[in-house]
């Protein structure tokens, strides 16, 4: 028979069992603690990433485009972590192009003055693989705030009266110039014209016609020269923009090829309007 346990023994067990029992009860309060911590972390990063600087998104946007290709570009301005194209690496207030941010009237002069020379600098390529190719008078030149016009004009040397078909001259001429405009990476837009006279057969008016001629020296362009696709494009004018009126028609009938400035509008809308 086991001996009987005596109060004191009984009294030191139920003691025990109580401490051990409130040491239980408060560890539901270290989890709690670790829980609140946690939720109170996410909100924080929850916040951080709803602030968003609009400004700096579009830099970065802006400087993505450039870097995967949708502009060129052969170098990087690191202290920002933009990248921008090769002819305004170093321009003094480059970054303030980006988009939504405001430009004083000096800063948006002197990106004016930087996108004009780039575009004298790519008129004068032109003219220069023209030359080479011997056709110095194959062109007329216009700088603006759409960018550079190259204009083809002649009275039979690109195309026969009431005909969208490039001679085999113009193709030549078209061939010079598409490796500079290869080179340049910017956008192209191909305008056809056409003088007052009503067309014949394929084309029911002048705007068919003047399509059509836009369109063929797209081609070449695209399919000899190996301009990219997906930066040209071509529209035909019919007669509705003369140049010289009705009293020079084969001035008329002609093509423009535009090298499109990608500047904001208030650069664009100080470029000097030059000719040659």
């Amino acid at each position: 028979m086991s001996a009987a346990r005596s109060p004191r023994s009984r009294r030191r067990r139920r003691s025990g069992s109580s401490a051990h029992d409130e040491g239980n009860s408060e560890r539901w309060m270290a989890s709690y603690m670790d829980m609140v911590t946690v939720l109170m972390c996410l909100f924080i990063v929850l916040y951080a990433m709803s602030s968003v600087d609009q400004d700096k998104y579009a830099a970065l946007r802006n400087s993505l485009a450039t870097g995967f290709g949708m502009e060129s570009s052969q170098s990087a301005d690191t202290a920002q972590g933009i990248v921008v194209p090769p002819e305004l690496a170093g321009t003094e207030g480059l970054l303030t192009t980006s988009a939504g941010e405001e430009l004083d009237s000096e800063q948006i002069q002197e990106l004016a003055n930087a996108e004009a020379q780039r575009l004298i600098a790519l008129k004068d390529k032109i003219q220069g693989a023209l030359a080479a190719e011997g056709y110095p008078q194959a062109a007329a030149y216009q700088i603006d705030r759409r960018g550079l016009s190259v204009r083809l004009v002649s009275a039979e040397t690109f195309f026969v009266p009431n005909s969208a078909e490039l001679t085999g001259k113009a193709e030549r001429i078209v061939r010079a110039i598409g490796p500079v405009l290869v080179d340049a990476g910017m956008q192209i837009a191909v305008e056809g014209f056409a003088d007052v006279r009503q067309p014949v057969d394929p084309y029911p008016t002048n705007w068919e016609l003047s399509a059509s001629r836009a369109t063929g020296v797209l081609r070449v362009l695209v399919e000899d020269s190996g301009v990219d696709a997906a930066k040209i494009s071509s529209v035909g004018y019919g007669d509705a923009r003369p140049v010289h009126g009705s009293q020079k028609l084969q001035l008329n009938r002609r093509v423009d090829i535009v090298v499109l400035s990608n500047q904001r509008e208030e650069i664009r809308e100080k470029l000097p309007e030059l000719t040659g």
